[in-house]
C-alpha cells in the first residue's frame, strides 16, 4: 500500500469531506480529509491505482488538487 497526501482547494463543509471520502472509496482508496489544512490522505494500492486516477476522482467532484 502506498500513502500520499494532496492539497484539496474548495473543500469548506461535512458535504465537502463526504463528498472525498466517498469518491475515494468508489475507487477502491481510502481517504481522510482534514478540512482545517484542506489536505486528503489517501492509502491506496500502487498496482491498481494512481495518483492520476485519485486526483481525477476529487476533481470529478468539483474540488481543485493541487
Amino acid at each position: 500500500m502506498q500513502n500520499v497526501t494532496l492539497k484539496v482547494a474548495g473543500m469548506s463543509c461535512n458535504h465537502c469531506v463526504n463528498s472525498v471520502e466517498g469518491a475515494l472509496k468508489t475507487i477502491g482508496a481510502t481517504g481522510k480529509v482534514d478540512l482545517a489544512s484542506g489536505m486528503v490522505h489517501v492509502e491506496f494500492d500502487e498496482n491498481k491505482l494512481t495518483q492520476d486516477a485519485i486526483k481525477e476522482a476529487i476533481e470529478d467532484q468539483g474540488y481543485d488538487v493541487n
